[in-house]
């Protein structure tokens, strides 16, 4: 997904951004499991309504003591009579048979098919007290999963996309980072998966930007008959979430945003924080490492993160091919160490990489890699990528290109980030030659007059740096901040400190006071 040595391919195309989903406790990243485990023969919705947010949805089981469900959304919100959408639910009714209201969900991504997550991991995103009282439903952003969809490329076609199968010599994988001739390589190959996504998605591909989303989410808060949204906001949920806030405060319910995104964030910004985040993250896992006999690494924490360098760039000047034909770039090694990030448990996933990348290896860079990218033996379990870079590509307003500045921004990324922060620049040339205008979904929010807010931020988060929760929780009138003191991306269900306070904040409406609001277990 970050740029590498390579010319050409999706390291160019998805540029300057970290997927944000979250990671489910005994899974990998969430959305990389088997999407097309859910069933494809949910009844059609009713054509016939008064009005959006009174439809009434056909529930069938789907597996896992789960509904679903489609349910209609217009294309464009501004064209309420026009061209339709379809959206997938799915929903845990609440077991103890009394529910107090609905809990929607949403994992993140941007592109995570949240419909699939809670049919099969709600244990991993609600406590058994959050499923006894609520009726948990998560569904498919507009372009995700089930949902309407973007599509872009074939399972090949995101191969080469995303890693590469060809001669890296044939292909232009050497030309020199941040010159012109890769910046304009770079370029054209976002271009090309652009114009792939707009012949395959059609019209669509110009509305799937978070704020269509959230109408979506008001019009679904109305199916199920509450007065006020109730929500679990994981990652790039959390921007779903205070969007809403700011939107429709009136009718914010219970709101808990964990692992937080600032909308206030310009993309640039968002890239660059993430690579001190990632960066932060890699050095409290080497600093672990080193405390340990098994540890492949050795020396200093400096040097440890000087071993790991070393490694990324052998991959950069000399990629190895895998026993498929893909090829292990640099930038498809960076994704593989991220990975195992996202979680402390994960961490010695990253022992075994680099214990094999050492001896030149794949098999474990890969299957990392993989897991991230939503890709099981040869095929993408959802369009998870795909529905990443468009989702991002108009919620971003589009600077002009000024190639001298590119280079600037980037040297001081890898100033912040000597390590990870080469892998977090030029993300402009993303989203340059997106063929829809941007929508532009970010701006600080107020949300005012809404109630209070919980707001949750882990200290050592690589995918959303913890001052987005420090900085969303201020710019919201009613924000709460609670602080995870600890490592990996999102606290609840990991910390029993934050599930606590979330439940009993969901349940009860209790929010807790600055002391409570600081967590370390």
């Amino acid at each position: 997904m970050r740029p590498g040595r390579r010319g050409v391919g999706g390291a160019r195309a998805l540029a300057g951004a970290v997927l944000v989903g979250v990671l489910i406790a005994g899974g990998a990243l969430s959305g990389c499991a088997s999407l097309f485990n859910l069933p494809q023969s949910i009844p059609a919705p009713e054509a016939d309504f008064p009005s959006y947010d009174r439809q009434e949805p056909k529930w069938v089981s789907c597996g896992n003591g789960a509904v679903c469900a489609d349910v209609f959304a217009p294309l464009d919100w501004s064209d309420p009579d026009g061209e339709r959408i379809t959206l997938r639910l799915a929903k845990h009714p609440a077991s103890s048979g009394h529910p107090i209201g609905t809990l929607f969900v949403n994992t993140g991504g941007p592109g995570v098919p949240t419909a699939e997550d809670v049919r099969d991991h709600v244990s991993g995103l609600t406590s058994d007290r959050i499923r006894a009282q609520y009726d948990v439903i998560g569904w498919d952003p507009r372009g995700v999963g089930r949902s309407s969809a973007v599509k872009c490329l074939d399972d090949a076609g995101l191969d080469e996309f995303l890693y590469g199968t060809g001669d890296p010599k044939a292909d232009g994988a050497f030309l020199k980072v941040g010159s012109d001739e890769w910046i304009r390589s770079g370029l054209d190959s976002s271009a090309e998966f652009g114009a792939a996504c707009e012949k395959q998605t059609g019209a669509l591909l110009a509305h799937v930007d978070t704020r269509s989303t959230v109408r979506d989410l008001d019009m679904l808060r109305g199916i199920v008959g509450d007065a006020g949204l109730n929500y679990l906001g994981y990652s790039y949920g959390t921007k779903i979430g205070a969007i809403y806030a700011d939107t429709y405060p009136e009718r914010a319910g219970r709101l808990v945003l964990d692992g937080a995104m600032d909308p206030a964030v310009d993309g640039n910004e968002v890239a660059r924080q993430q690579a001190v985040g990632i960066e932060g993250a890699l050095r409290a896992y080497v600093a672990d490492c080193l405390s340990r006999s098994d540890c492949p690494l050795s020396g200093t924490v400096a040097q440890g993160m000087g071993q790991i360098a070393a490694l990324l760039a052998k991959a950069e000047a000399d990629p190895v091919k895998g026993s498929d034909g893909r090829m292990l770039y640099d930038s498809t090694l960076f994704t593989a160490i991220v990975a195992p990030l996202y979680a402390r448990w994960l961490w010695p996933e990253l022992d075994t990489l680099i214990e094999e990348v050492a001896k030149g290896r794949t098999d474990q860079a890969f299957k990392l890699a993989d897991q991230y990218n939503g890709r099981v033996d040869g095929t993408y379990t959802s369009n998870l990528m795909e529905a990443f870079a468009a989702i991002n590509c108009v919620d971003y307003p589009r600077p002009e290109l000024d190639f001298a500045a590119m280079r600037a921004e980037a040297a001081e990324t890898i100033r912040l980030a000597p390590i990870t922060g080469r892998y977090q620049t030029f993300g402009d040339l993303s989203c340059a030659k997106w063929p829809v205008p941007a929508v532009d979904s970010t701006g600080p929010v107020t949300g005012a007059g809404a109630a209070p807010i919980l707001v949750i931020g882990t200290t050592g988060d690589p995918a959303t740096p913890y001052k987005w929760a420090e900085s969303l929780a201020k710019h919201l009138e009613s924000g709460v901040l609670v602080t995870y003191d600890g490592e990996g991306h999102t606290a609840y269900g990991t910390s029993s400190c934050v599930t606590d306070i979330v439940d009993d904040f969901l349940l009860r409406g209790t929010v807790p006071g600055a002391a409570a609001a600081r967590c370390k277990d």
